[in-house]
């Protein structure tokens, strides 16, 4: 990485020839104006009041407006003169407990190199001597032109130093809050520290940028041709909470179901299961009571039954015995039949003998 500024960390006595580079990088898409009659780029010129004719960078200098609109000339070498002990050095003025840096106060991110094999010792000295601390230091340098407040600690095994704005650059937040006393209830509460369990923690490096990915998609359509549809937006509610409550609950539900757990409804995809009730004394009692009378009813129909039987019966009993006398009957005819055959066969061989015997 390529270093914007030489010099040297003040650590009391020791002196750290370090690099600074930048820690951070911005990755926003950038436009450029342009007709819309025909598409040609609109540029800036930088034009000189008095005799309205375009300057170049070289011809351009430093001023301070006064209040009566006065320019009064100010030039680097005015500015190298002045007596600034930070001009070229980081100098170290007090080490405090990190969490006395109010975040507001955090500004630009850089990294501190070691500048050559002979800065490696102090250096290594002073990132091991943060660590085992627990504690930033606060150090004054100069960047740009202008002295700044900085803070130094270490990331893995490098010292990071952060520039801080100075506290009369922070504004007091008045005016900023709710206007009259809000009352907020437990219950509220309750579901607010649920949402806040739900979502729990989230690695760092996972989150991206997703308006910039967009972005990068609607040029390379654009460039290709292609024709861009315009994107579904979603109902966010339009930012009016009716009841604050069945908010919290639905968006407990929401997230719990972009985590992939399992909700307590609303996913649609598995039936309730409902436990089966255990029955009380009374209605076992009930059941058998029921039960009871069911078997009645059924031993009085069987009672019944069996009343209206011997009329069947005797039915039967009379159909049989019909049944009985014609077999009888059907019997001696029969016997009488074979009788009178086998009588007329015997009465023709008697004659048929006879006949033979008087021959």
């Amino acid at each position: 990485m390529r270093s914007i500024w030489n010099g040297a960390i003040s650590f009391g006595l020791v002196s750290i020839p370090i690099k600074l580079v930048n820690a951070t990088e911005n990755h926003s898409i950038h436009f450029r104006q342009i007709h819309l009659a025909d598409g040609g780029r609109i540029r800036y010129r930088k034009v000189c009041e008095l005799d309205e004719e375009e300057v170049q960078g070289g011809e351009i200098g430093k001023a301070y407006e006064d209040a009566d609109g006065t320019m009064i000339p100010i030039t680097d070498e005015d500015l190298a003169q002045l007596p600034l002990p930070t001009a070229k050095t980081i100098e170290i003025v007090a080490f405090v407990p990190a969490d006395q840096i109010d975040p507001l106060q955090m500004d630009a991110a850089y990294y501190l190199s070691a500048n050559g094999v002979p800065a490696a010792k102090p250096y290594t000295l002073l990132r091991e001597a943060l660590k085992r601390s627990n504690k930033v230091a606060v150090a004054k340098y100069a960047l740009r032109g202008r002295e700044r407040l900085g803070m130094l600690r270490v990331v893995d095994d490098v010292i990071a130093m952060h520039g801080l704005l100075w506290p009369d650059e922070i504004r007091a937040p008045e005016g900023v809050a709710p206007d009259g006393d809000v009352t907020v209830r437990d219950a509220e509460l309750d579901l607010a520290d649920a949402l806040m369990d739900t979502l729990g923690e989230v690695d760092m490096d996972s989150l991206h940028d997703d308006y910039r990915e967009a972005v990068e998609e609607l040029i390379a359509a654009k460039a290709s041709g292609e024709t861009v549809r315009p994107a579904e937006s979603g109902d966010t509610g339009g930012g009016k909470v009716i009841d604050l409550i069945a908010a919290l609950e639905n968006s407990v539900q929401a997230a719990k179901k972009s985590r992939g757990e399992a909700g307590d409804e609303g996913d649609g995809e598995m039936a309730d299961v409902h436990p089966i009730k255990k029955t009380s004394g009374k209605s076992s009692a009930s059941g058998k009571s029921s039960a009871q009378t069911t078997r009645k009813s059924s031993a009085a129909a069987k009672k019944s039954t069996s009343r209206s039987t011997p009329k069947s019966t005797g039915t039967k009993k009379s159909t049989s015995t019909t049944k009985k006398a014609t077999a009888k009957k059907t019997t001696k005819t029969a016997a009488k039949k074979q009788t009178s055959s086998s009588g007329g066969s015997g009465a023709k061989k008697t004659a048929s003998s006879r006949k033979r015997t008087s021959a």
